[in-house]
């Protein structure tokens, strides 16, 4: 079969591709080796699928359903790998092979057409954040510990950009220097160093036959929770700026999820204003001005 990128992924990634990048040309000899390596059949790529990876839905030699994921090796697919490892099933997806090429995941199936999203936003809320609890132990020791990035070493690469954009935006400025400010008291004394999943979110959260539900696509890092639920408070943010009380519900949710995690409210609120700035700037730099206006005007309630 063809393993054609859906045009999503072709977009997403074609908005950081760093110059002379040829993984999307190179994306179906890659897909095509891998399903070969694993004696695997191929069903049909996931469509629309994600933004970071091509998902192809395949069967194994014994006939079990399963997926097969393709990364750049921007997207770090062998974070992703030692943190499935290490999680073993226990809140998140099963790996099941990682040895079919490079950036190449061979998952266990869930239904990717239904995650938490699809509930209604309470119900999807509890569901996501009791999700995420399970996946918050301590890192791997050994080598494995050098497979993540630290919070502070990913805010760092951010928070340079940031820097960058707001020198020549001086509409963002404010935001900026308030999300700068609030990353560097955060870091003055973080209360705990967990695995987080990195990139948590209700879309991230796919219904399973093995357990309800089981989170996905992690992009792992070691660092405090709150920086991982912060992810989380922003979800259906067109919702939430479309509604008169937008700014109060966004409150109410903070003081929710950060009471039924244990996380202190304050470090909450900080880390879904720096999460929200740095993502509004980031979709402001690559020209999705719509994005980019609802996350600041989010971020700006905070």
């Amino acid at each position: 079969m063809a393993f054609e990128p859906p045009q999503r992924l072709v977009r997403a990634l074609g908005e950081t591709a760093p110059d002379g990048d040829d993984w999307l040309e190179k994306l179906p000899e890659f897909a095509g080796q891998a399903v070969a390596a694993g004696e695997l059949t191929a069903e049909r790529v996931q469509v629309p699928g994600g933004r970071s990876s091509l998902v192809v839905l395949v069967r194994t030699a014994d006939g079990t359903p399963a997926v097969l994921k393709l990364a750049p090796p921007r997207a770090r697919p062998e974070s992703e790998r030692a943190a499935l490892a290490h999680w073993a099933g226990r809140g998140a997806v099963q790996l099941l092979a990682a040895d079919l090429g490079e950036g190449a995941l061979l998952l266990e199936r869930l239904h990717p057409d239904v995650s938490v999203r699809s509930l209604p936003e309470a119900r999807a809320l509890l569901e996501a954040a009791g999700t995420l609890r399970r996946l918050w132990v301590e890192p791997p020791a050994g080598e494995l510990a050098h497979s993540f990035e630290t919070v502070e070493e990913r805010t760092g690469r951010q928070a340079g950009a940031m820097r960058t954009s707001a020198r020549t935006d001086d509409e963002v400025a404010p935001l900026v220097d308030a999300a700068l400010a609030a990353r560097d008291e955060l870091l003055a004394a973080p209360p705990e160093r967990l695995l987080l999943h990195g990139t948590f979110r209700q879309s991230k959260v796919l219904a399973g036959d093995r357990m309800p539900w089981l989170a996905v696509g992690p992009d792992p890092v070691v660092g405090e929770t709150a920086f991982d639920l912060a992810r989380l408070v922003r979800d259906r943010v067109e919702d939430l700026i479309a509604s008169p009380s937008g700014a109060a519900t966004t409150r109410r949710r903070i003081k929710r999820l950060a009471e039924s995690l244990e996380v202190d409210r304050d470090r909450l609120r900080g880390w879904t204003l720096f999460r929200a700035v740095e993502s509004g700037v980031r979709a402001r730099r690559v020209g999705r001005r719509k994005d980019a206006e609802l996350l600041l005007e989010f971020a700006s309630w905070l």
